[in-house]
């Protein structure tokens, strides 16, 4: 499915690491202890795929700048020790990526993740090394996904038009700003959003990331 495009562009959370399983489950208790009670599928439905800065201001018009200041203290801490035991790649995703680069296919990173978050996520998985350079972040750009800022920025940086860019998503906000930006997206549906929500939203759904090394489209 890749490997006629002129650069791949990878999200980080849910597609490279598999961090979004371990993340919502840490977020919505401590959102629930701050008294907003929250369960896993409530953070996918309400944040996955957004930037943090958009989740603490939601969490601040809600229970106040000092929980949303709490919420951002507590779980950064709790994720960090979560993801130095329990944090991998997604299954196929290296063996992927060194298949495109044998190709000679260029590939990227955009993510509304800060950068420190991916170098730590990306850095315990052992793909830091693997796009060092090419990491791009919303808080780059003025507008994150759904907007298509993040990723016209990755292919202005990486000198591919838009139109022969590829996009790697698993959520509906990604899928939306690939569509947005003139991109081909494929959606990931061995994450956290149903496969029907990707296809909606615009993506070319797969289940495996061997597949997008097929020929079929």
């Amino acid at each position: 499915m890749l490997l006629d495009f002129g650069l791949v562009i990878f999200d980080c959370d849910g597609v490279l690491v598999d961090s979004e399983r371990l993340t919502v489950g840490v977020e919505a208790r401590v959102l629930t202890e701050l008294g907003w009670p929250m369960d896993a599928e409530g953070v996918v439905r309400r944040w996955m795929g957004r930037t943090s800065a958009a989740q603490l201001a939601e969490i601040a018009e809600r229970l106040g700048e000092d929980a949303a200041v709490e919420f951002d203290r507590r779980t950064t801490t709790t994720l960090r020790a979560v993801f130095d035991t329990d944090l991998a790649a997604v299954e196929g995703v290296v063996e992927l990526v060194d298949a495109l680069a044998a190709r000679g296919i260029p590939t990227c990173v955009a993510s509304s993740g800060t950068p420190t978050r991916m170098e730590l996520t990306l850095g315990a998985t052992g793909l830091w090394d693997r796009f060092e350079g090419r990491i791009f972040s919303a808080v780059e750009v003025e507008h994150g996904k759904p907007a298509p800022d993040l990723f016209l920025l990755a292919a202005e940086r990486m000198g591919v038009v838009p139109e022969r860019c590829a996009v790697v998503e698993d959520s509906v906000p990604g899928v939306r700003a690939g569509v947005a930006a003139g991109m081909t997206v494929f959606g990931y549906a061995g994450g956290l959003t149903a496969e029907a929500e990707l296809v909606a939203a615009g993506a070319e759904p797969f289940g495996h990331m061997r597949e997008l090394l097929t020929d079929a489209r």
